[in-house]
């Protein structure tokens, strides 16, 4: 060969190189993704079954059971209109109270009646909630003032399902 043809060919064999390992990366990283679904989601089938996903809401009052191991937990995350059991094996963060934000991440299981967290992220202040878990409680809260105001609107106010707080009522505090 001669040099210029030696040069070339290891100017394309380097091209591939750094093309597989350019995939390699990708694909590692595309399934390294947590998607964020909140329990509305959950409950209309829309989680990705058998993949890990992230969950956020708020703790349920009164939900959080401990195992006689003490190291598993059961707690209850809702975004206000739908609810979900989470199920944790592990140390919870301190900042971890009822009634306060978490994203919860991990798997469903029990056909997708329970979520198995492998990870559980509380908030980090006394006004602080996810921006996830807060967007979530947002459009519940929407959902439930457009389901009210839908009911008013054609006199069925009586017929129409119990709705949670309205947006503005709510004791809820986000931001950063």
């Amino acid at each position: 060969m001669k040099p210029r043809q030696k040069r070339i060919a290891l100017i394309v064999a380097g091209l591939v190189v750094l093309g597989i390992a350019a995939t390699l990366v990708l694909n590692a990283l595309n399934s390294n993704i947590a998607l964020y679904i909140s329990p509305t989601d959950v409950a209309a089938g829309k989680a990705p079954q058998g993949k890990a996903f992230r969950i956020g809401g708020m703790v349920k009052e009164g939900s959080v059971k401990r195992e006689a191991d003490g190291v598993t937990v059961n707690f209850v995350v809702t975004d206000t209109e739908k609810d979900l059991l989470v199920a944790y094996k592990g140390i919870l963060p301190d900042l971890f109270k009822e009634g306060k934000g978490v994203v919860a991440q991990g798997k469903l299981a029990d056909g997708g009646t329970r979520f198995v967290a492998s990870e559980v992220l509380a908030k980090h202040d006394e006004n602080y909630m996810p921006p996830e878990a807060a967007k979530a409680v947002g459009d519940a809260h929407q959902r439930a003032a457009d389901n009210k105001a839908k009911a008013e609107a054609t006199g069925a106010a009586g017929t129409a399902p119990a709705t949670p707080a309205t947006a503005e009522k709510s004791p809820l505090k986000t931001g950063y």
